[in-house]
């Protein structure tokens, strides 16, 4: 056997032995960054090397909601037991941003928590997602933003059973946080419509209702009167150091809620970039 003869044969050997040493640990690449982006489309998740959030110091009118969701995140990060949470109402109030900002406080004390965001359209691969996530040695806030179901989607079953119940249950190693519009991730119209067509009323709409009623933590978001929408304002100009005199900042802040209809952090926010930009100066 020549020379030649010999480096195809150790590379064929190679080749075989690679095929059969055992996959990557679950999660294995759960290292490469703080956040992730699940792809049920290749069974993939993508690193965010930067997240878009604000600081929870700046998230002001949700105090409650906020010190609640914080000390049971911390109960997580720790090894504690702790409850998955819907965070619930009006648009624009926080609830997502609560949810990255606290992230990002509980990490900032030392923890190493990873943030997974899965879209709503994915959560019939809840399980795959959860089997690549068992036994991993890095504890996640798997996260689903504007979480709702309308008539003849199935899929929340997935979400059911992963929140409560199911012969696989949740890893010790997974909490679940939503944020959604509705209260019973349905809309109204469809309950009554049920309960009004049902043989059994009360039994056809349980089964997707009683879905909220499995996370451990319901957090409500209102919309903000015009005092805590005014202190969310002046806290994101301070914050960036946006100068414009309190009495003309305050007259313009009111005035931009008034064309929206609205008073929220979301549109505090927008009131925010729009004069950043009249006044040449950049966020972040």
């Amino acid at each position: 056997m020549n020379d030649n003869d010999t480096l195809a044969l150790l590379r064929s050997i190679a080749a075989a032995l690679e095929r059969l040493a055992p996959a990557p640990p679950p999660g294995a690449d759960l290292d490469s960054a703080d956040a992730f982006v699940w792809h049920a489309d290749g069974e993939r998740l993508e690193p965010v090397p930067r997240v878009n959030r604000v600081p929870l110091a700046l998230l002001h009118g949700i105090d409650r909601a906020r010190d609640i969701l914080a000390e049971n995140t911390r109960r997580f990060a720790a090894g504690l037991p702790a409850n998955n949470a819907l965070l619930w109402g009006a648009r624009g109030t926080g609830k997502s941003s609560l949810v990255k900002a606290i992230h990002a406080e509980i990490n900032g004390a030392g923890h190493g928590l990873a943030l997974i965001e899965i879209h709503r359209e994915d959560i019939a691969s809840l399980p795959r997602l959860l089997r690549r996530l068992n036994g991993a040695s890095r504890r996640c806030i798997l996260f689903c933003d504007d979480l709702s179901f309308d008539g003849g989607d199935a899929s929340y079953k997935s979400l059911k059973a992963m929140l409560e119940g199911g012969i696989e249950g949740r890893p010790d190693n997974v909490i679940f946080y939503a944020t959604s519009n509705r209260r019973h991730l349905m809309p109204r119209d469809m309950i009554d419509n049920e309960l009004s067509t049902a043989i059994s009323p009360a039994e056809a709409v349980e089964e997707k209702v009683s879905l909220s009623d499995r996370f451990g933590l319901w957090l409500g978001f209102h919309n903000c009167d015009q005092d805590t929408y005014l202190e969310i304002v002046r806290g994101y100009a301070a914050h960036f150091r946006l100068d414009m005199a309190a009495d003309r900042l305050r007259a313009e802040a009111i005035e931009w809620s008034m064309t929206r209809g609205a008073r929220s952090g979301r549109v505090a926010w927008q009131f925010i970039q729009d004069l950043a930009g009249r006044l040449g100066k950049r966020l972040g």
